[in-house]
């Protein structure tokens, strides 16, 4: 079993943000492969499904951005899952827009709710390292200014941009197998393909 993350905020008036498109890809990821009904737990939306042959639990923590690691811990504990069951879908200030790239591990590059998921789940008490989970990075461009990042980040998405970022959703719903598979690299070469088209 595997637990797939989206981060955002919850909300209407955040919908459209550049900050959630993490829960763009779990609702995408639960229309296309016909995931069962939404249940309120873990301080956040949860539905059951399948992704190829693995069972894929998608998660939208309720709890906004900065605090998305109480729900991903409560999650993981509940279902006695290790990190390396978790995949985070988050967006990236450092990949040009619509970019998809999967990282295993790393630093939180100032990113909140990565930050809030590593705080929470803390180190590997035989290593001493922090927890070592899959993220997948959803490019939003960088405004080429620091002092403009908090309003692009939680700036909707341009009536230009809607095109490219359903291509995005839909080559990550369709090739969404290699992921659940562990096949990361064909999983990127897929979407990128895809995204050619």
């Amino acid at each position: 079993m595997q637990l797939w993350v989206g981060l955002g905020n919850p909300g209407p008036q955040y919908a459209m943000h550049r900050h959630n498109v993490g829960f763009m890809v779990c609702d995408t990821l639960a229309d296309v492969h016909g995931f069962g009904p939404i249940q309120k737990k873990f301080q956040g939306w949860l539905q059951e499904g399948r992704i190829g042959g693995d069972k894929v639990l998608l998660l939208k923590p309720a709890t906004y951005m900065n605090e998305s690691g109480r729900a991903v811990g409560e999650a993981l504990r509940f279902y006695k899952l290790g990190t390396e069951a978790l995949t985070v879908f988050h967006d990236e200030l450092d990949l040009v827009p619509f970019k998809v790239k999967v990282k295993q591990g790393g630093g939180t590059a100032g990113h909140n709710g990565l930050r809030s998921i590593d705080q929470h789940l803390g180190a590997d008490p035989s290593t001493g390292l922090r927890a070592g989970f899959r993220r997948v990075r959803l490019g939003i461009g960088h405004p080429g200014h620091k002092d403009r990042v908090t309003g692009h980040v939680l700036g909707n998405y341009a009536k230009s941009e809607l095109d490219p970022l359903a291509d995005m959703l839909g080559a990550i719903a369709a090739e969404a197998d290699w992921l659940a598979k562990g096949d990361d690299a064909r999983f990127m070469n897929e979407v990128a393909l895809r995204q050619q088209d």
